[in-house]
């Protein structure tokens, strides 16, 4: 049974997630300030997900996910009711997994929690082979094909593929990808990268004008689409 920590200072809201993600199979524990999750956390390490309303009444978000990444890789889902892109890449460059927005649906959020779960399954112990739809990536041996049919991706390319895959289901922003991939120097060159997108849809994508593998999140990054 997986394992989720809902941290959010709303009585009836860490009640309501508690009964749908119950509902799923899931098991919960909540708390409703910063100080009580990182306390949570150090003593009981079995968590796969933490839901994290990023206005805490002790402590601001954004500092909670740094502390929390100084000693754990658990998958972080922001929830917020702050919709703006530079609130998205502030949360995501400091380890969030993801990011929803107040209002959300039920199934979105459960949609989220399911891809941070395979997220944490690919980086505990990334596949020799990697499927997503029609597409398959021999990650050993550096094969891409599509509906058996080998693709040729440049180095560049296969290594923008293999970042996504690696984390697969969560939210990369430009900066990560530029950093990870072209180094330090080029954290900046976002044209760059859209670029270099563009050209791994073309070969991947069945419309590469409706992406469906390689998701767009406006101002912010790039998902492998691993929701379902």
């Amino acid at each position: 049974m997986h394992k989720i920590l809902i941290v959010d200072d709303e009585t009836g809201i860490r009640e309501s997630l508690q009964g749908v993600l119950a509902d799923e199979g899931y098991e919960t524990a909540s708390v409703e300030s910063g100080e009580e999750c990182l306390k949570l956390l150090r003593r009981e390490h079995n968590y796969e997900v933490v839901l994290l309303d990023i206005w805490l009444p002790d402590r601001d978000g954004l500092d909670l996910i740094r502390e929390i990444r100084q000693s754990a890789e658990t998958p972080i889902v922001v929830l917020s009711v702050r919709d703006d892109e530079k609130g998205k890449v502030q949360a995501l460059d400091l380890g969030a997994s993801d990011y929803v927005t107040k209002p959300f649906g039920t199934e979105e959020l459960l949609a989220r929690v399911r891809a941070a779960l395979r997220h944490r399954l690919l980086e505990q112990g990334e596949r020799p082979t990697f499927r997503l739809k029609d597409l398959e990536v021999d990650l050993v041996r550096r094969i891409v094909t599509r509906r058996q049919e080998r693709i040729h991706l440049t180095p560049k390319e296969y290594d923008l593929l293999r970042l996504l895959i690696a984390h697969a289901g969560k939210v990369l922003t430009h900066r990560q990808l530029l950093r990870e991939i072209w180094g330090p120097a080029h954290v900046e060159d976002s044209d760059y990268l859209r670029s270099y997108v563009r050209m791994l849809r073309s070969k991947i994508e069945d419309d590469p004008t409706r992406p469906q593998l390689i998701l767009t999140e406006a101002g912010v990054g790039y998902r492998l689409n691993a929701l379902d």
